[in-house]
């Protein structure tokens, strides 16, 4: 029988395998607001969550032509925090150039003035920018995390906005100073696509990096490293040679989660008695979602539309009977 072997694990997509420079990442917002281009409702592109933890449910399968159709089966979701939104600043660009930003208010929370440097007075307004030539908006937006209790200082990040030039002012407009919530933005049974950062693991060999092979017991220079990392000639170790270096903490993005519930916690409790572990008890909106999350708990999130959806995943339909 001929011997077993395999190259090694680890996609060369995801290069150079390093710390992530910030919680929250960067997120393409062309895709996302192509794939709600006919969705009217949809203007806000992304909301900031938290990570609480994972649960079982007892749901209803309500999907069509399923095998379990009209059953109780359990399934494995994971729960998000997702406290209220404030927009902060607009951005106007043209040719993905900056031209022009406007300060939303004064009023910001003392937490937020400690991150970052509020200007004490606005001297520009969305009414100077509507006639000048622009061909896209974003906001940033900062997270009122202070109501969940496990931290003060806001997660800010900039959002894309969906739709034509005149319904992203009149979003901008209609929720100016107001708090935004999830419920605005995502709906139960909606698919959506998750960003965030793994859990950090340090510095790890190949082995655990890489998922290489045990080399024999008789193997001369050591059991858990790769057996040979190339030729003489070229006088280099090439980057594609599994080494040990950071494990963990890396920027992903996780496609096509099913919303299972989105309620608040005033309307439907679904807090233990002892809090969640390693997070406490949930005190604002909370999101279900089908599957595991990336990261540990109170880790930042970025929820936004599905940009690759699949019928599969499209057509599941469950209704959420209990948590356990």
């Amino acid at each position: 029988m001929g011997k077993l072997s395999s190259p090694r694990k680890g996609s060369l997509q995801f290069w150079p395998r390093k710390r992530a420079r910030k919680f929250l990442p960067s997120v393409n917002w062309k895709p996302v607001s192509k794939a709600v281009s006919d969705q009217t409702d949809k203007t806000l592109l992304g909301f900031i969550c938290y990570k609480v933890g994972m649960k079982t449910a007892y749901v209803r399968d309500n999907t069509s032509n399923s095998m379990t159709i009209n059953k109780r089966i359990t399934i494995p979701i994971t729960i998000l925090e997702a406290p209220h939104m404030k927009i902060l600043c607009i951005r106007f660009y043209k040719n993905n150039k900056i031209v022009g930003e406007v300060i939303a208010s004064n009023k910001f929370p003392k937490e937020l003035k400690k991150k970052i440097k509020v200007p004490k007075k606005t001297t520009k307004k969305i009414e100077d920018f509507k006639d000048k030539d622009y061909d896209n908006i974003r906001v940033i937006v900062y997270s009122i995390v202070r109501e969940t209790g496990i931290k003060k200082s806001p997660d800010i990040i900039e959002l894309g906005l969906g739709g034509s030039k005149e319904d992203k002012l009149k979003f901008i407009e209609e929720n100016l100073d107001r708090e935004i919530s999830v419920s605005k933005i995502f709906k139960p049974l909606e698919t959506i696509d998750i960003r965030g950062v793994t859990k950090g693991k340090g510095t790890q060999g190949p082995i655990k990096r890489f998922g290489l092979k045990l080399k024999s017991h008789k193997s001369e220079k050591g059991r858990r490293g790769p057996g040979s990392i190339g030729p003489w000639h070229p006088a280099r170790v090439s980057f594609k040679v599994p080494m040990a270096g950071q494990g963990g903490f890396f920027s992903r993005i996780q496609y096509n989660y099913k919303i299972i519930d989105i309620n608040n916690i005033k309307e439907k409790d679904i807090n233990q008695s002892q809090g969640f572990k390693h997070f406490g008890k949930i005190k604002t909106d909370y999101i279900l979602v089908r599957g595991s999350v990336a990261g540990p708990q109170k880790r930042q999130l970025v929820i936004t539309p599905a940009i690759r959806k699949t019928k599969k995943q499209g057509k599941k339909n469950y209704e959420l009977l209990e948590l356990r």
